[in-house]
Formats: C-alpha cells, structure tokens, sequence
C-alpha cells in the first residue's frame, strides 16, 4: 500500500469514527450541500427546450427561461427549491411590444408554476416568477 493510499484510508477511517462530523464542516461539503438544495430546471418546456438564463426568486428557488431555436418560442417555468406544502407560485413570460398576451400561471403548488410560452423571435423577453412572498423577474434575450 502506497503512502497516499495509507492516507486516504486513514482519512476514511477518521470520518467514519467522528460520525461523519468532519465532513459535515468541510466548506467543500456546505458547497455541495447547498448546490443539492438549489433549484434545477425540471424539463417542464419539452422537448427542444433550453435554459438560456433563470434568475433566483429569494431563497426559494428560480425562474428558468428556454428557448426552442426550431419553433421560436420561448418558454418559462418557476421551480421551488424543496418541494413541500402547496403555497402561491406565479411565472409569467412576455415577447415585449410584439402584441401577444403575457403567458402566466398563477396557483397553489407544491414544486413548480407553468410552463408558459410565447412567441420570441423577433422580440427581446421578459419573465418573472414568485414562491409565496418572495418575487423576481428579468428581461433580455432578444432574437
């Protein structure tokens, strides 16, 4: 057994009898731990969907926006962090001075609000999103 091996086991073997304590206060794993607990985007668009950008809604999660080169539209979704009980969730996406309406939903939910579409190309975006008291919203991304 090599010298970093016997190190490596040794480091194991020291985890396993503190009850996993060092780990728990290693600031690598509070980062990791804190990645697993962020909203990631749950594929609610489709098919063809990409996240092109999302912005946080307070601590509870993120309002995702995609775009579908092929069909030109965009598409956004807002996804709690930790699913739970069922509180207000809203997204809304709007093609700004195109004429369409704003996609919205608006409801009680348990994890996420949406998806909703509009027609993008041509037209720059705007999307927003709230998890119960907490709101945010973006604009950009223009085709």
């Amino acid at each position: 057994m090599n010298l970093s091996r016997r190190a490596t086991t040794a480091a194991a073997l020291t985890v396993l009898a503190l009850g996993g304590t060092v780990a728990a206060t290693a600031p690598a794993s509070a980062t990791t731990t804190a990645r697993a607990a962020a909203a990631s985007y749950n594929g609610a668009c489709g098919t063809g969907y990409k996240v092109i950008d999302s912005t946080p809604v307070g601590n509870s999660g993120k309002v995702f926006l995609t775009w579908n080169e092929s069909t030109g539209k965009n598409c956004a979704v807002t996804i709690r962090n930790t699913p739970g009980a069922k509180i207000h969730m809203e997204v809304s996406l709007g093609a700004l001075d195109s004429g369409q309406p704003t996609g919205r939903d608006s409801g009680r939910y348990t994890s996420y609000a949406g998806p909703v579409y509009v027609n993008g190309r041509g037209h720059c975006v705007a999307w927003s999103g709230t998890i119960g008291t907490a709101s945010a919203g973006d604009s950009g991304h223009c085709s």
